[in-house]
């Protein structure tokens, strides 16, 4: 079996975790590279190795995944992508790893399950959050990879309709009949899964405005 190219380091404080997701990767024939017992660690082997991603606990002594995280991000040159392993379940953490640009966010109990979607999803650029998690704190599952599936003009249409523009003014806008902007907006409410409702679509606008700056 050829060895996955995409360096990676994991870090855990609990021994038999680190043990186990260490001896999971290996067995995938998954470049493992390094691992950490602290968040100290994690942390000098991320500025030592620069690896293509750093799957690391959440809460470790010296120093937490979100702490590691937010020292990453004012870093030249290191541009690993973090995924936090985690037992908590609190809507801050999840949120605050979405503002620090973290790339995956799963719970340790179903961490094996996921851990190959995870990186082969975080290879590609894109983020991963377990939907058992968004699951357990009432967020879309689809939330994190929806804005990916609009086209260039069907954002630029929620950015109008965040903005409170009408169907009517929209389409003198963009240069486009009052049929066509109708027509996008039903593709961006499916796309959205939302409900085929008035103001669903500008509720969901407006709700996440600053996502589509």
């Amino acid at each position: 079996m050829r060895k996955h190219k995409h360096s990676i380091i994991i870090a855990d404080d609990h021994p038999l975790l680190l043990k186990g997701l260490s001896d999971f990767l290996i067995e995938k024939n998954y470049n493992l590279i390094g691992s950490g017992n602290d968040g100290r660690e994690a942390y000098n082997l991320i500025v030592k190795e620069n690896p293509d991603i750093a799957i690391i606990d959440i809460q470790m002594p010296y120093m937490s995944g979100i702490e590691i995280a937010q020292k990453c991000k004012g870093l030249e040159g290191i541009d690993t992508k973090i995924v936090l392993i985690t037992l908590h379940k609190e809507k801050e953490l999840y949120q605050k790893a979405q503002e620090l640009n973290i790339f995956g966010y799963i719970l340790k109990e179903f961490a094996l399950d996921e851990i190959e979607n995870c990186i082969k999803t975080v290879s590609k650029g894109e983020p991963f959050f377990s939907n058992r998690i968004m699951e357990l704190i009432d967020i879309n599952p689809v939330e994190n990879n929806d804005l990916k599936k609009l086209t260039p003009s069907e954002k630029k249409i929620l950015k109008l309709i965040a903005n409170d523009k009408t169907n009517k003014e929209i389409a003198s806008l963009l240069f486009i009949s009052y049929r066509t902007v109708e027509k996008h907006r039903s593709n961006i409410i499916n796309k959205l899964n939302l409900e085929a409702k008035t103001n669903s679509l500008l509720i969901w606008a407006k709700e996440n405005h600053d996502r589509l700056l």
